[in-house]
């Protein structure tokens, strides 16, 4: 991605997107419910809820220039909806595995149907082995991220995974979803990017194949790229 204009990363479901060696002007905001924003209200822990919370930051850090974003499966989702809610906002979109279909939200949506009880024994399970939980979700498990599983798992709690859960569903499931994402495709660039091992899970429409400004598969990665290649997933996200 050029570095003409700033870049937004969108983190997903749980955890951060960590971008700390990303060169070009940038920003990683959390978003409601998410580190400093843990106190938010749960009514407005939502898809729509963090378009507007996105909206506040890009206008009282970039004020009126456009931005590039890259959103990271939900946060893909989220940087999709902001760009249709507010095109004059965005330059130009990286779609990283972000949510198409119900089919994509294949945790957030069970997290979302779990009690309050429940969901928050599942959080104190991650958090008692951090490196179990976080190696089941990379193509190379390693010791070192035994640190970076500790700080996602502190990021969120159990009540901002429940409330988000539930909006993917409301909202990737509404009838006008697609509708709305096909719009963004057809008024700006919007760039796929996907982990060699993922990539058959994620549910592309054919249209957005067809559509999209570059397709781009990162080899030897799965759904959290960034932490199987960090280096690639951010040479990648700098170089549609």
């Amino acid at each position: 991605m050029s570095n003409t204009s700033p870049v937004v990363f969108i983190h997903g479901f749980i955890g951060t997107l960590d971008v700390a060696n990303y060169e070009s002007p940038h920003a990683a905001p959390n978003l409601l419910g998410y580190g400093e924003h843990q106190s938010a209200s749960l009514d407005t822990i939502s898809l729509p809820g963090q378009v507007e919370h996105l909206r506040a930051f890009v206008d009282a850090r970039f004020g009126s220039e456009p931005v590039d974003i890259v959103g990271h499966s939900v946060g893909g989702a989220i940087a999709m909806l902001f760009a249709h809610t507010y095109p004059e906002c965005v330059r130009r979109i990286v779609n990283v595995e972000g949510n198409f279909t119900l089919g994509d939200a294949f945790w957030s949506a069970s997290v979302g149907r779990m009690s309050s009880s429940d969901a928050d024994a599942m959080m104190s399970r991650f958090r008692s082995d951090p490196l179990a939980w976080i190696n089941g979700f990379v193509t190379a498990p390693a010791l070192h991220l035994r640190e970076v599983a500790i700080r996602w798992l502190a990021h969120q709690p159990a009540s901002t995974l429940r409330a988000m859960g539930q909006s993917v569903v409301t909202t990737t499931g509404d009838d006008h979803y697609l509708a709305a994402l096909e719009e963004v495709f057809d008024r700006h660039p919007v760039y796929l990017l996907s982990g060699e091992h993922s990539r058959k899970g994620w549910n592309i429409p054919h249209w957005a194949l067809k559509k999209c400004a570059g397709d781009h598969t990162l080899s030897n990665s799965g759904h959290l790229m960034m932490l199987d290649n960090e280096v690639a997933f951010q040479q990648r996200s700098s170089d549609f």
